[in-house]
Formats: structure tokens, sequence, C-alpha cells
């Protein structure tokens, strides 16, 4: 053996005359096990070491490559001199990006981040970094865009008359979409108030904003006492919720940091001094449009932050918002501006609104709101509102109508705090205002929507309990009222008729009372399936028609959905299958949703 710099190197010519005086003794007739033995190694490498110098002499006992003869899976000399040249001309691009980027340019097969790696260490082309073990944050995303937006201010944009400006930045938490990228010469309140204002007359009003204990955002911390500044009352007066950070805590707003170190490596570090704001103001839009529509973001899965983003409305400049905050430089006061009269319409409009935990939805303050089932409470619903009608809408699925209150100027005031122009009414209208005052057409057919009992499947209609079935529990169903009969539709099907409860004069005052315009459906052909609701125990087991199902702890706490069929039970967690039992019981169903907040999710889920 021979040491080198610390490291055991085997002589080669050693080794040689190592093997071979152990196959002088095989050639001698020595047992070949005895001397695999007494050369501590095995018998077939001894007896390899035999053939080798029997066919090439001494020279066959070297050691030779163990590298393999070919290798059909190797990547393609083309494609690793690409993934250098890549690497090269953007630095800062990883393995990932890389393979993202091969896969764009329509190559097949697409390397894998693995392998683009290897190709980039064996290149030469990768830092040889210690390894580290940093703290571990618990990583938090809200679950719809517009819920909130993360605000910051950042320093470091030249100006070629020595000055260093500062930006007024923000990005929506869910998409990574930047909503804010306002240069400003003076980070004053008022300048940070202008961004704000400018990007919710563009982008729509957002539920919530989080930002640091900056001056510019809060004045809890002024002394002697607290104060209001301009950006909470904006916020105040806007319905928007603002949060704080705890000091000295910037991991809170880590996507807003992160995305002004990217600014910073990918635009400012490389950057002459602009020559006026404007100038600087005008590179930084064309980079905060590449960074939303065109560059892939990691944590999106590689897909672009716009993809991603849904704004509450398109830009409108003709309804100007209730508060405008005037340039910074011309420190003018705060302008209330109405809306002028030729912007009022009667036109529909649409908007988002997240369901409280109450489920309680004011529409427009101290003139119309409405209440919905608590079991929707953080989901998010379209509404459509005009002058007579206002739909409630999840994920496409009508909710509930009821008869608007609301007039022109609601509207307006409606479409200033981000609500959209509407396409076509999604369902048939709520009865107009004349059939409030007790004006009905001679056979005009009146809907109404109502829900089963859970316990007895009944359902009340002004003051009438009807008998609807214990297979529609907890179910919404459509009453239609045709002059002296009922009608109940489940799934656009006709389920029963009945007499009508209700006298013609008292169908105006109904609540929740729309026109029928469809006619009526026919009744179902055969009965299908039902699906019910169950909540899957810690133990990862739960329980149908007296039949227990496993489907394993890892899905422990999740509402499943059963499809109980003839002969088998079906499970899903949204689209995805978890598993197929067969039916063991023919009991009837007679619980179809887990009771409790939170656990129904719509009323298409129950029979199908």
């Amino acid at each position: 053996m021979i040491k080198l710099a610390g490291v055991e190197i085997v002589d080669r010519q050693a080794m040689v005359e190592y093997r071979y005086r152990a196959v002088r003794e095989v050639l001698a007739g020595s047992p070949i096990g005895e001397v695999a033995a007494r050369y501590g190694t095995s018998r077939q490498s001894v007896h390899a070491w035999r053939k080798r110098f029997e066919a090439e002499g001494l020279p066959g006992l070297q050691d030779r490559s163990r590298r393999p003869r070919t290798s059909p899976t190797r990547i393609a000399a083309e494609v690793e001199a690409l993934i250098c040249q890549i690497r090269r001309q953007h630095p800062r691009w990883g393995a990932h990006r890389i393979s993202f980027e091969l896969g764009q340019r329509k190559l097949e097969p697409v390397p894998s981040k693995a392998t683009v790696h290897r190709v980039l260490d064996r290149n030469g082309l990768t830092r040889r970094q210690e390894q580290q073990h940093p703290r571990v944050y618990r990583r938090w995303q809200r679950e719809a865009p517009m819920h909130l937006w993360q605000m910051d201010l950042v320093g470091g944009v030249p100006l070629a008359d020595g000055r260093e400006c500062k930006m007024v930045t923000g990005i929506d938490d869910h998409s990574r979409f930047v909503v804010i990228a306002q240069v400003v010469a003076v980070p004053s309140g008022r300048a940070v108030c202008q961004a704000f204002t400018a990007a919710m007359r563009r982008y729509g009003v957002p539920f919530e904003v989080l930002s640091d204990n900056g001056k510019q955002f809060t004045g809890r911390h002024t002394r002697p006492q607290p104060v209001e500044v301009l950006f909470e009352r904006v916020c105040r007066e806007n319905g928007v919720t603002q949060r704080l950070t705890k000091p000295r805590s910037p991991t809170t707003t880590g996507k807003i940091e992160r995305f002004h170190g990217t600014l910073r490596r990918e635009l400012l570090d490389h950057v002459a001094p602009f020559e006026s704001l404007a100038a600087a103001q005008q590179a930084i839009d064309a980079w905060v449009h590449a960074y939303n529509h065109s560059r892939p973001h990691q944590a999106l899965n590689m897909a672009v932050p716009a993809s991603a983003f849904r704004p509450h409305g398109p830009s409108r400049d003709e309804l100007a918002p209730a508060v405008t905050i005037a340039a910074q430089a011309a420190q003018e006061p705060v302008t209330v501006v109405e809306p002028p009269p030729a912007a009022i319409s009667e036109a529909a409009v649409e908007w988002e609104a997240l369901v409280p935990p109450s489920g309680s939805l004011t529409l427009v303050p101290g003139r119309q709101g409405t209440k919905v089932h608590q079991g929707l409470a953080g989901r998010t619903l379209t509404i459509w509102a005009d002058i007579r009608s206002i739909h409630l809408l999840l994920e496409g699925y009508l909710v509930r109508t009821l008869a608007s209150r609301l007039l022109p100027q609601d509207l307006a005031y409606l479409t200033m705090r981000g609500a959209r122009p509407a396409g076509p009414e999604p369902a048939t209208a709520a009865l107009p205002r004349a059939v409030g005052r007790g004006i009905l057409a001679a056979g005009e057919p009146v809907e109404v929507e109502r829900k089963v009992h859970n316990r007895d499947g009944h359902v009340r209609i002004a003051g009438h309990k009807v008998l609807i079935g214990a297979a529609h529990l907890g179910r919404t169903v459509v009453l239609r009222l045709d002059g002296h009969l009922m009608h109940a539709i489940a799934d656009n099907a006709l389920i029963g008729t009945w007499p009508c409860p209700v006298p013609a004069e008292g169908l105006p005052r109904l609540v929740g009372a729309r026109s029928s315009s469809t006619p009526l459906p026919p009744p179902p052909l055969a009965p299908g399936s039902i699906r019910v609701q169950r909540r899957v125990h810690a133990s990862g087991r739960f329980m149908v028609a007296g039949q227990f199902i496993k489907v394993g702890p890892r899905h422990a706490g999740k509402l499943v959905t059963v499809v109980v069929e003839d002969t088998y039970l079906r499970v899903l967690h949204g689209e995805e299958e978890l598993a197929i039992r067969p039916r063991k019981s023919n009991a009837p169903i007679t619980r179809i949703y887990v009771r409790g907040m939170g656990t129904q999710t719509s009323d298409s889920s129950t029979k199908s």
C-alpha cells in the first residue's frame, strides 16, 4: 500500500504479483477453495484470475475498467451541450428551470431535473456548497387569488442625478402576481396610498392586505398615543382587513421579500442609473409584465403568475373610486370624487364574495344583505346582481335567488368596489317588484327553493309542512306552485306532486319566489346511485349502511363521497378514486350528509 496526501492507494504492480502467486498455487495443484481462503478472496475471483492468466499472461492480472461498454440511457451529446449552453447564458437557472425550458423547446424525451444536475456537475457548472441545516419555516398560502395582498417598500432604484428612489410593491399571496410596482421619489404615506388605490382601481379590492409595521402602513406605534394613518383609513373605507406582521419577523411577508431579491438580482443590480423617474418606472413596468406573464414560477409548478391570478374586475377609469389620492409631489389633500351621472346604469354586475363563518353576506351596506348556510363558510360565491334579481352561485351551481332591492346607484357603488360587467343571467329572474305589491298574472307559475329537513324529510312553505321523503334528507328542492298544484323538482326531475297549500294571493309574499319560465320536467326514469358523505376516522375507517370501509390512516379527517351502487361501494375524494369495495349489506341508506359545520359541499352531491 502506498499513502499519497493522506489517501491509501494500492500499488498496481504489487496487486499483480499478489494475484500471480495465487494463480501459481492453483496451477501447481492446490485446491482452489483453500487458495481463496488463504488469500482472503472468493473462489470465483481466483478462477477468473487463472483464466485471464492462461489467456493473456501477467497483463491479464491487472485491474480492468468497470465502465460499461454501452450506455443506452446516456443523454445525447447534443442535449448535454445545449444544457451547458443554457447554463452559461443564464447562470442563475438551476436544474429545475433548465429542465422546464428544454420541455418548452419540444425536446423528447425531456431530461429530468436529476439528469440535468448530473450534466452540470460533470461539466463543472455547479458550485459546491457546505451542507447546512436551516431553520424550518411553516409555509402558508391563501387558497384563492385576491384574498390577500402583501405590501412593502424597497429601495435601490438609482437615478442619474445621484438620488436613490424607492418602490411601493405588492404581490398577490396565492398567485405571486405583482399588483403594485410604483417608483416613488419620497416613500411617504400618501405615495403608498396612491399606489394602493391605483392597484385597487385596476384589479379590484382585495379581502386582506398584509404589511410590516412601517409608519406608512400603521400608526399603532405612534407616540404618545396611536393614531389612524391614511393607509389604515383607505383600508377601512374600502372594507379591506389590514394585517400586520410581528416586529422583527420578515419571514411573515416572505413572498414579497423573495420578489424583492429577484428584482434586485435580475434587474436593479445590472442597470445603469435611470435618466428620470419616468424612465425608471417604464423599465420596471416592462420587467414586471414579463415576470407576471412570461417568467415561470417554481412555487406554481412552473406556471406563470398570470395563469393563477383572477382579478375582481378590469380597469374602469370612467368610474373613479370613492377616495382618490393625488400625486405625492403635489401634496394635495384627499378628494372625494362622485361617479358621473352618465356612468350610472341598470346593467347587471357580478363579483366574488367570501362567505364568513356566520353565513351572513352584506351585498351593499345599508341596502341589502342575505344569509347562506354556515356549511359554505370559507367558500367563494359568485354574485350576479341587477335591479330585479340577485343570484348566488358556487362553482357555477345556483345556490340562491332573491329579489333585488338595489338601485342603479348601488350598482355603480359595486362597480367602484371591483364588480365587473356581468354576462347573461345565470338563472330564472326573481319575481318583478310589481308582484311584491300583490300583482301576479293569472296562471303564472312561481318557483321557490326549500331545504328538506334532515330528520323527518319535510319542507316548510308559508307555514305549511309538506312531506318530501327520507331519500332527499338535507337536499334543496325546487317547489313549483302552479295553480292548485305544487310540484317538487330535484336534479331536473319531477319527484312529487301535492295540492298547493298557498293561496294565489299569498304567492307574491313567499320568500325567494321567482318566475318560472321552463316547462315542468318529467319524472326520473329509474332510480340511480346514491351519493353519501362520510368523514374518515383517525383509524382510516368509516361506516356506510352498517358496513365498515377502510381507506387508510393517511386519509384521516377527509370528507369523502361514497357512491352506493347495487353491488359495490365507490369511495371518492374530489375527483380522486380512493377505493372500490363490494357491498355486503342491502340495508337502506338513512344518513346522506355528515352533520356539522362545513361538511355539506353542495346540493348536487346527494343522489344522482
